[in-house]
């Protein structure tokens, strides 16, 4: 397992076990996210979905004062100036998200302190959010005078309700861990020193049920939020039939009568 210390890359892809950890790793700007981070991140998620000892992803921040503070601002006369650097960035910034966001297995945003901004639309890629009781979630983009895309507007509302999004949109302020919780941002809020082993918990959990069921689950989850005439349910009903006709069903039934944690294998 990497250690965060040994390395001076802003963007740490590593493993341990059965967990994947994608880590922005600029804590001298509340992991604020570059161009070449978001370019970093698509290749470790193309090593990470090839890798099927990987049960589950967890995302987070380096250090303890943010999770993605969003996008690096001090580079956007190098990076975001002209017309065609904005389009470039915006296409690295879109595929990260869209790898995450598609990655098959179930994914975590860990969350400790400031998620705001790309950090927001980031955490909404993930399946589950869980963060620190002093986490704090905004999306300055009205005060920078952004344009944002319908794809991470409708992550938004479609987790939070479109009222909620307009008020975090309109006011740019800041929401604490609580309002976060209370409004369905998050999963869980937690006090600091108890992020890890829940994090940790719920990753062990996941990883220990069928990989087959979760991929259908996910699947199905995606599905879901497309428009019903993009919805491909022939597909998935394929992958709820693979479930049935795999090892591991055979194996999650010999286990409960037997009264033992199954072991599967993810085939």
């Amino acid at each position: 397992m990497l250690d965060i210390a040994e390395t001076d890359d802003t963007l740490i892809g590593r493993k341990d076990g059965a967990v994947g950890y994608v880590i922005f790793n600029n804590p001298a700007r509340h992991n604020a996210v570059s161009l070449d981070m978001w370019q970093a991140m698509s290749t470790v998620m193309d090593e990470f979905l090839g890798d099927a000892e990987i049960r589950v992803l967890v995302v987070s921040g380096a250090g303890d004062k943010a999770f993605v503070s969003g996008a690096d601002i001090s580079k956007f006369e190098s990076e975001r100036a002209t017309r065609e650097a904005v389009a470039a960035y915006a296409a690295a910034s879109k595929a990260a998200y869209d790898r995450l966001y598609d990655f098959p297995k179930p994914t975590l945003a860990r969350i400790r302190g400031y998620c705001i901004g790309g950090g927001v639309n980031l955490a909404l890629c993930c399946d589950l959010r869980i963060c620190t009781q002093d986490a704090r979630f905004a999306i300055p983009a009205a005060r920078l005078g952004l344009g944002y895309g319908y794809t991470g507007l409708k992550r938004l509302s479609d987790v939070i309700g479109t009222a909620r999004a307009m008020e975090m949109f309109y006011t740019a302020r800041q929401f604490s861990a609580r309002e976060a919780f209370d409004m369905g941002l998050v999963n869980a809020c937690v006090p600091e020193g108890n992020l890890d082993d829940t994090v940790q918990d719920i990753t062990r959990r996941i990883a220990e049920n069928a990989p087959l069921t979760l991929a259908a689950i996910k699947r199905a989850t995606r599905e879901i939020a497309r428009d019903a005439g993009d919805r491909d349910l022939d597909a998935l009903e394929a992958m709820v039939q693979a479930c049935f006709d795999s090892q591991d069903y055979i194996e999650g039934r010999r286990a409960f009568m037997e009264k033992r944690k199954p072991e599967f294998k993810g085939r």
